[in-house]
């Protein structure tokens, strides 16, 4: 079978297409025909050996995967040859077939495609678990949304709305803002040309925002922490950045508000039945059409450096995918 792998830990260069041996499902597990993998910033980061995990070289990399069941283990009941399902894993899904347990696959309804499931469930399955299980966002509350065009933060802007919020987006260009607020965000900040903290309080009615949505880190997170009103909820999602922020605590202590960790692989791993939940509520929204998952563009793995490179440079709105 076809895989993309990388070979050295240099950024997206580091990738090639080989053939690799088909594998076989164990017990417990499932093997997938992939007819979809999405792309996200992890990979970037596991191609330069910058992400928590590191595996051992050479590796194929990709965090989701959507295709059909072709084979199972002993033991597995819950899905047969042939059903259409989605997949996370931490790395392994640039690959024509992948073997994953068998608790980590969820059938999808009718009418959600492959291409479209396979951009959904790690950002959108991230930040559900961020703002509903960690935030517990309610109606009526405003949420500030760093990084918003890309693909954890337009999944921020539309499950906020999905909740009720108030939903600010902050971007770089006024062309992300337009995308944002073409997928239902309320009010925009250009954040390379504002001043994030001034605006928000501005938007607020001086007020401040109640959770705030964190992807990026570097040097914006300070001013959306001096942004977040009384009691509000700091999530901390990644750092796309590249640059792990120090934070004053005593901010913390003057807000009243909380720094609140979001580590979805984590929670996956530990409370796989409340993730399976999370991602059935996210499936059937997105088969409703309450979410709408963005596809910048669809490409072959052959292009898979080309797909790391844009991610990397920021040039993507919502979600790139590859296919076989």
């Amino acid at each position: 079978m076809r895989a993309v792998r990388v070979h050295e830990l240099v950024g997206p260069s580091g990738l090639r297409v080989d053939e690799l041996p088909e594998p076989v499902p164990g017990p417990g597990e499932v093997l997938l025909d992939v007819r979809a993998a999405g792309v996200n910033f992890p990979d970037v980061l596991l191609s330069h050996g910058k992400y928590q995990f590191k595996p051992a070289l050479p590796f194929v990399p990709g965090g989701e995967a959507a295709g059909e069941v072709a084979a199972v283990g002993d033991g597995v009941t819950a899905v047969a040859v042939g059903d259409r399902v989605a997949t996370t894993l931490v790395h392994g899904a640039f690959a024509e077939r992948v073997v994953v347990p068998a608790t980590a696959v969820v059938k999808l309804p009718d009418g959600v495609g492959f291409e479209v499931a396979a951009a959904t469930l790690l950002t959108y399955g991230t930040t559900w678990h961020a703002l509903v299980d960690r935030a517990e966002l309610k109606p009526g509350e405003t949420l500030l949304v760093l990084g918003a065009a890309g693909g954890v933060g337009i999944a921020a802007v539309e499950i906020g709305k999905l909740l009720g919020a108030r939903v600010i987006a902050a971007a770089s260009t006024r062309e992300k803002l337009t995308f944002c607020r073409e997928r239902g965000a309320d009010e925009g900040v250009e954040y390379t040309h504002e001043d994030l903290k001034e605006r928000c309080k501005q938007l607020t009615g001086g007020e401040g925002v109640d959770v705030v949505y964190d992807a990026v880190g570097g040097p914006f997170a300070e001013p959306a922490l001096r942004s977040i009103a009384w009691k509000g909820r700091y999530l901390v999602v990644g750092f796309a950045a590249g640059e792990i922020p120090k934070i004053p605590l005593n901010l913390v202590l003057l807000k009243g508000c909380q720094i609140v960790g979001v580590f979805w692989g984590a929670f996956a791993a530990r409370e796989s039945a409340r993730n399976r939940l999370n991602a059935e509520r996210i499936l059937a929204a997105v088969a409703e059409g309450k979410l709408r998952p963005h596809l910048d563009a669809t490409l072959p793995f052959e292009q898979a450096g080309e797909a790391l490179t844009r991610m990397e440079r920021r040039e993507v709105l919502g979600k790139l995918v590859l296919v076989p």
